[in-house]
């Protein structure tokens, strides 16, 4: 007979192994996104649209492996105000000891990932206090007698299913990256998907074992990227980057100039990831859809493409995502082809869908009196209606 664990002896449950982030495979953008996140957690977190199954909670989850040392808090729906950003310590002041602050979940996130599953579904005071501390890196709390801030540095990853509502476009201009995922419709990338997924678990220590190395290289590179933006001044944009960020954002007609400012911080982390030594027109690009996806008016245009990619990125014939071999660490956006073609002179917008004419045969239609008319001039009789 199998003895049961003991319950009471305070021994915390072993944790179950955690599907790497190297082996994520068919979510190029969700990938990026989240490194981007990790890299600059000021960016303002990543929130992550997209149906049941697509790797939402697996990719929030892998990343906090990523980073040294990081905690992963979730976040539950049903979490008060005072659970997520603290209060006042009961146990202390009933005790009549001084007044004392007992810490939140935005306390213990702090240097980690804070997870909040159905972002969409939260009270929208918790998310104004969740977005406040993800910009800022402080969390303050002023209520219940006590005054007290403490820092809280982390990577937000919220998750939604947009059928089950949409957050207020005020909530959704503060989250500083957004990706769209879609159901994996390619035969061979699903099948490789479900292939790894199975592999995983039958064997989990045998597949982290077989991913050990892109896994370490990647903690490796968002180690390196992460001490690359602490120096003052490092990774400089020029007026052309500034340039570049602007024209794309008045296209997509966002409000305010909050997307400018992530457009640029995003830009720099990319270029940071990539080991580059300034920020250039092309990291702008290539982050642009993950700041202006959620901020993009309806009926704007979508962001035209530098003229000048980088070599490395895919080419616009080439597919979007990447092959499931593809590690993360060589994510690189395709480039996007532009709307017009290639023409010199692009149509305008009252020529856009114009056909050229065709020839049309003509029917003779009998009209009784015109014939009546007709055999008058001529001298037959009219023919009569029956």
């Amino acid at each position: 007979m199998t003895a049961s664990p003991d319950l009471g002896s305070g021994a915390q449950p072993a944790l179950p192994p955690l599907f790497p982030f190297a082996a994520i495979a068919g979510q190029p953008l969700l990938c990026q996104a989240l490194l981007l996140a990790a890299i600059d957690p000021q960016l303002g977190g990543v929130l992550i649209e997209g149906p049941r199954g697509t790797a939402k909670s697996t990719a929030a989850r892998a990343l906090a492996e990523l980073i040294d040392a990081a905690p992963f808090v979730t976040l539950p729906l049903g979490a008060s105000l005072e659970h997520l950003a603290g209060s006042l310590d009961l146990g202390q002041a009933m005790a009549g000891h001084a007044l004392k602050f007992a810490p939140g979940l935005l306390a213990r996130a702090h240097g980690g990932v804070l997870y909040v599953d159905e972002i969409n579904l939260l009270p929208d005071a918790l998310v104004d206090v969740l977005l406040d501390a993800a910009a800022s890196g402080v969390n303050v709390v002023e209520r219940d007698g006590i005054s007290h801030r403490h820092a809280a540095r982390f990577v937000l990853v919220g998750t939604m299913n947009p059928e089950e509502g949409q957050l207020r476009p005020q909530l959704l201009d503060r989250l500083g990256l957004c990706v769209r995922l879609a159901n994996v419709q390619d035969p061979a990338q699903r099948q490789a998907i479900v292939r790894a997924r199975l592999l995983f678990d039958a064997d989990p220590a045998a597949f982290r074992a077989r991913h050990a190395g892109a896994q370490a290289a990647l903690a490796a590179q968002l180690r390196t990227a992460r001490e690359r933006l602490q120096p003052a001044g490092a990774l400089p944009w020029s007026d052309a980057v500034l340039q570049a960020a602007g024209a794309l954002c008045i296209a997509a007609q966002v409000d305010g100039l909050r997307a400018d400012l992530v457009l640029l911080r995003a830009a720099r982390a990319w270029a940071a990831w990539l080991g580059d030594a300034e920020v250039t027109p092309d990291h702008v690009q290539a982050v642009a859809e993950l700041v202006l996806v959620h901020r993009r008016k309806p009926g704007a245009p979508q962001p035209q493409p530098h003229p000048q990619p980088r070599p490395q990125q895919q080419s616009p014939q080439q597919a979007p995502s990447n092959p499931p071999s593809q590690s993360p660490a060589q994510i690189r956006p395709p480039a996007e082809s532009t709307a017009n073609g290639a023409g010199d002179s692009p149509p305008s917008e009252a020529d856009w869908g114009a056909m050229p004419p065709e020839p049309v045969g003509l029917l003779r239609v009998a009209v009784p009196s015109l014939l009546a008319r007709e055999a008058a001039k001529s001298g037959a009789p009219a023919t009569k209606k029956a």
